[in-house]
């Protein structure tokens, strides 16, 4: 009778589900039919295989997690949704098959977050092991520059075992934010020591900003042996964010932005990869036949695509190279247009919301600062990304999350998501039992009631 109370309960989410699954099913029928084809059994079964996913989802969520956010599993599924259509999209165009693979991806993922629902029955316990999750980030942050890898790219990202390929960054990102999150807590008072106070701000002591140095140091050989500054920069923006939220000072946002330029003019002169991305943001038909070219038709498509796109299917976004992974947001630009990329990006934006929401929501610090820092990696990322395939920083080669193609990324965020709706399901637990803990307030008496 539990399972059914919680399954009525649980009906904003399931709606939300049904609604994901109808604007998916939508674009794929849209896509074949633009194409000019009957629809296959192959559109069938991703459909079917996305419906089957998120039913094991809410589920789990009506068993595991009944209490939380009702509408945090409904955006990410949606945003899933979009990226499985756009990635069969570039299928059709090469003759591969990775939308079958990025459904079972999404299982894989699915799989995860309900394990992390199940398994961690209390956010706080990670307390415990914040420090031993903190070595086990750096390690996995580590391996690809002693792992070696079947993939053939510039950045030392990857690490190869049996017939697959993984990304060790995006489950190191979580490990190292459940460490800062509760080091942050338990070293508060040293971030809100008082300093020297210059122009209307609060500046730390400088014996108080080793902390902050040490993790900029750290993201500096993470971009200098990587070869990346993708990860490094989303780390360091992240906790840097963590800092300001436990701390309040403005100061610590200067500091950090001054470390942050400081660090890039460094790696620019030591990096030729950096150094070219830098040129290619600066004007990438400069490099058009070169390294320019993947930014160049990107922008030509997305300037092409215009307002209202070209339409799902009509485009040419198989033109930009890698389009499903790093630049999926710029196929979405140029065949749903500025419209349907800003959906996205209110899609996002909506996610985001209801994360911090939940911070706002839970009573701990541990449980808030966790929160607020998963929402600001989500929320960076997408930046960062966006900002990329428009020209308006240089390309970093972060994935948007939920969306891109690649089992590591989704595997990361669904387990950060399961982190995050364990915490809201913990919060809106607690509010609930104070709630009907509290005294009812005396009723007024009427003057009808006086004997």
């Amino acid at each position: 009778m539990g399972f059914l109370k919680n399954l009525v309960a649980r009906r904003t989410e399931m709606a939300l589900l049904i609604f994901a699954t109808i604007v998916m099913a939508l674009l794929m029928v849209n896509l074949e039919l633009s194409q000019g084809h009957a629809i296959t059994t192959e559109v069938v079964w991703l459909i079917l295989g996305y419906i089957g996913v998120f039913t094991i989802a809410h589920l789990a969520m009506c068993f595991a997690a009944p209490h939380a956010d009702q509408y945090i599993l409904p955006v990410a599924a949606l945003l899933n949704g979009i990226g499985v259509v756009m990635i069969y999209r570039l299928d059709l165009a090469k003759d591969r098959h990775l939308a079958e693979k990025q459904v079972l991806w999404t299982l894989v993922g699915v799989v995860l977050l309900i394990a992390v629902l199940l398994i961690l029955r209390d956010h706080q316990a990670l307390t415990r092991y914040a420090y031993l999750l903190g070595i086990v980030g750096l390690v996995l942050l580590a391996l690809p520059l002693v792992w070696p890898s079947a993939i053939n790219s510039d950045a030392r990202i990857w690490i190869s075992i049996g017939p697959f390929s993984v990304q060790p960054g995006e489950f190191s990102k979580i490990l190292l934010l459940v460490f800062f999150a509760q080091f942050l807590v338990s070293k508060r008072a040293l971030f809100n020591v008082a300093g020297y106070r210059v122009l209307g701000l609060e500046f730390p002591r400088l014996r108080d900003l080793a902390p902050l140095a040490l993790i900029w140091g750290f993201a500096i050989l993470i971009m200098a042996g990587a070869n990346d500054f993708g990860p490094a920069l989303l780390l360091f923006s992240t906790v840097l964010g963590m800092v300001y939220l436990a701390s309040g000072r403005g100061s610590w946002l200067l500091i950090g932005a001054v470390l942050v330029a400081a660090g890039a003019v460094g790696i620019y002169h030591i990096s030729e990869k950096i150094q070219v991305r830098v040129e290619n943001f600066i004007n990438p038909l400069n490099n058009f036949d070169t390294t320019g070219f993947q930014l160049s038709q990107a922008l030509f498509g997305m300037s092409w695509g215009g307002i209202t796109g070209t339409g799902i299917g009509e485009g040419y976004p198989q033109q930009v190279p890698v389009a499903e992974s790093d630049f999926i947001l710029a196929a979405i630009g140029e065949e749903l247009g500025l419209i349907g990329l800003s959906a996205v990006l209110i899609l996002f934006a909506i996610l985001v919301s209801r994360v911090f929401r939940t911070a706002l929501t839970v009573r701990d610090s541990f449980g808030k600062l966790l929160t607020a820092g998963l929402g600001l990696a989500i929320t960076i990322q997408v930046f960062v990304v966006t900002a990329g395939i428009s020209a308006l920083m240089p390309m970093t080669g972060l994935t948007t999350p939920f969306m891109s193609q690649g089992g590591s990324s989704l595997m990361a965020n669904y387990i950060l998501l399961g982190i995050i709706l364990r915490i809201s399901d913990s919060a809106r637990q607690a509010r609930q039992a104070r709630q009907a803990q509290a005294p009812q307030a005396p009723q007024a008496i009427t003057q009808g009631q006086v004997r």
